[in-house]
């Protein structure tokens, strides 16, 4: 195995932050104070929805930022995980929420209150 196929700090930081939360929202900034606007849509979304998750800030770090584009395998931030699945971009999200698909699919999760 060459050095570009092991898995780097970010991978692992990245593997670990979504196995030990339920709901990860990859973001420009902080939940508190998102740095684009659709990191706050996303983020307004799931606080609308009650939802419980942790905010991770990709602009800390050019790796991170890089990382996180990789491993998902998709191209823009913010990047929603939940219990270690993959769910989309603010676009995606935002879809989903409107539709009523974001809420039923938390509430499958065990993520809302009833």
């Amino acid at each position: 195995m060459t050095d570009s196929a092991a898995p780097t700090s970010a991978d692992q930081f990245i593997a670990k932050t979504i196995a030990d939360h339920a709901v990860v929202l990859f973001m420009k900034g902080v939940p508190d104070q998102p740095r684009c606007g659709f990191s706050a849509v996303t983020v307004q979304i799931l606080d609308h929805l009650g939802v419980e998750f942790v905010g991770v800030d990709v602009l800390q770090d050019d790796d991170l930022r890089n990382g996180i584009k990789t491993f998902s395998d998709w191209p823009t931030i913010p990047q929603l995980y939940v219990k270690g699945e993959f769910i989309g971009g603010s676009d995606i999200v935002r879809e989903m929420f409107q539709s009523g698909e974001l809420k039923s699919f938390m509430a499958e999760q065990g993520l809302l209150e009833a």
